[in-house]
């Protein structure tokens, strides 16, 4: 409660917006295009066993998608975040046949995702609103069917054989 004059205004209230909730997405790309995607439950953290979960289905959709890339072998990159370089995590890209390449600390050359996909991905998403979170994924999932690895330098950049992890937050106006 604030003291002021009899005659003074009443104080402005502000209109109360929802904030939006927001959708963890893990997307895993190679120059051919993306591979897979991965929407974080709410409530959920990516953990060791989790990631350990993603690298199998990282790897049935090589097998699926890119059977051919397996038999040449995988590059596997990813950032240092703790669950990547968990031990469960690191036993799963060894047995999944992949090669890990390590991320030097501070190194944004070697991340681009930052630079090429979540940055368009983000200005396409711009001043959009969403009703929820489903809505959010609908609009990434079909944005990324809609990137052509042949005319874009997102995978141009990537290389030919290795394989992108990179994870993103989109929000949505639910709470």
């Amino acid at each position: 409660m604030a003291w002021k004059h009899v005659s003074s205004p009443p104080p402005t209230k502000f209109c109360v917006v929802t904030s939006a909730r927001k959708v963890m997405a893990t997307v895993f790309w190679d120059a051919d295009g993306i591979v897979l995607v991965d929407y974080l439950e709410h409530g959920s953290t990516i953990t060791g066993p989790y990631y350990t979960d993603q690298v199998g289905q990282v790897r049935e959709a090589l097998k699926e998608k890119r059977r051919r890339k397996l038999r040449r072998g995988v590059l596997f990159h990813q950032d240092n975040a703790p669950a990547h370089t968990s031990s469960p995590a690191l036993a799963a890209i060894r047995n999944a046949g992949f090669e890990l390449l390590r991320h030097p600390p501070y190194s944004p050359d070697l991340a681009p995702s930052d630079f090429y996909l979540f940055p368009k991905r983000k200005e396409f998403m711009k001043g959009r609103r969403f009703a929820d979170d489903e809505d959010v994924i609908c609009t990434t999932n079909d944005w990324l069917e809609d990137q052509e690895p042949t005319n874009c330098e997102l995978w141009r950049n990537a290389g030919p054989s290795a394989l992108q992890l990179q994870e993103t937050t989109l929000k949505s106006d639910k709470i």
